[in-house]
């Protein structure tokens, strides 16, 4: 069997080892002003999905930054949440070593590496990330540290709800079987490049979906959210346009579900392939079943297009030139 469809069938196992490995960071949140959440990538994507997940619900505002450094407001107030799977990531490692400047508290994500001996050196809580994975084939760590997390923080249980997922995404079958169609819909279209439209409880998952596209397909994706993008990007929709279309719609707001009809009737029109994929409601299972869903068809698109969805040369090529500058 293919190495990353043997990964993404360990999808509920992932989750299972977070549950049964988290334990309470017995911090308040009273205490901080807002999260930063820092990573990068595949490390990167879990702190936009909770982000997302909570954005109704969480007390403080949460950031997530993807880069060396630290907006000014990161202060003694901040608490800083910092994941890297391998735990060398170069950028993570340069925030660590501002943020310990500005004397913020820290959660640690990690599989190991130089993240993990800083987190020991300063007695930083951390939440172990079993190796052994690609970092993009790994969400299923980070992502239900972070729920949990989180969850503390406002004492909501969610272990239950994470036990039914685990359970249900264990029998990958459905989930395969799905994407197998949704894939035969586009194969005729599937060298066009990706507008992945979404609406902003789908953003983050739209934005992991681009990655695995990126990385898995070697293909160019990118994403697209409603409302703001009515407001711009549809009136380059004239014409025949090079790409195809997957519309990301939680069905959380009337208005922007309008918007979404709307844009599938416009594209259509012009014979542009459009999918779908909405849910009744936006909640924690939506979100992991639609990333399940979704990472199975970016390894269908890496398959049709006969490239090495497992090796990713250019960035390797990348961090082989920035070690030497």
């Amino acid at each position: 069997m293919n190495v990353q469809h043997e990964a993404l069938k360990k999808f509920s196992y992932q989750i299972e080892f977070a549950l049964n490995n988290y334990s309470a960071h017995g911090m308040d949140i009273t205490k901080y002003t807002n999260i930063m959440i820092g990573g990068l990538g595949g490390s990167g994507i879990g702190g936009r999905l909770v982000k997302n997940i909570f954005m109704d619900e969480f007390p403080v505002p949460v950031e997530c930054i993807a880069d060396y450094t630290l907006p000014s407001y990161v202060n003694k107030s901040t608490l800083v949440i910092l994941g890297s799977y391998s735990g060398n990531t170069e950028e993570t490692l340069f925030m660590f070593d501002e943020v310990k400047k500005r004397g913020c508290d820290m959660i640690i994500l990690t599989g190991g590496g130089k993240l993990a001996e800083h987190a020991t050196e300063n007695n930083l809580k951390r939440y172990h990330l079993e190796p052994g994975f690609q970092p993009r084939m790994a969400l299923g760590f980070s992502l239900t540290y972070l729920v949990q997390i989180f969850a503390e923080f406002i004492k909501k249980d969610v272990a239950s709800t994470l036990k039914e997922i685990a359970a249900k995404v264990k029998d990958t079958a459905p989930y395969e079987e799905e994407m197998t169609r949704a894939f035969e819909a586009i194969k005729s279209k599937v060298n066009n490049k990706f507008i992945i439209v979404t609406d902003g409880y789908f953003e983050s998952t739209g934005i992991r979906f681009a990655q695995q596209i990126q990385e898995n397909a070697k293909h160019e994706a990118f994403v697209s959210v409603l409302p703001e993008a009515n407001h711009n990007m549809i009136e380059s929709y004239y014409g025949d346009l090079p790409s195809l279309y997957i519309l990301l719609n939680s069905n959380s707001n009337p208005r922007v579900g309008a918007r979404f009809e709307f844009l599938t009737n416009l594209l259509e029109v012009e014979n542009h392939k459009v999918i779908n994929m909405a849910v009744n409601k936006f909640n924690l299972e939506a979100v992991y079943e639609m990333i399940h869903r979704l990472d199975w068809l970016s390894l269908y698109v890496a398959d049709y297009r006969k490239v090495d969805s497992l090796n990713v040369p250019n960035i390797a090529s990348l961090k082989e030139y920035l070690s030497n500058v």
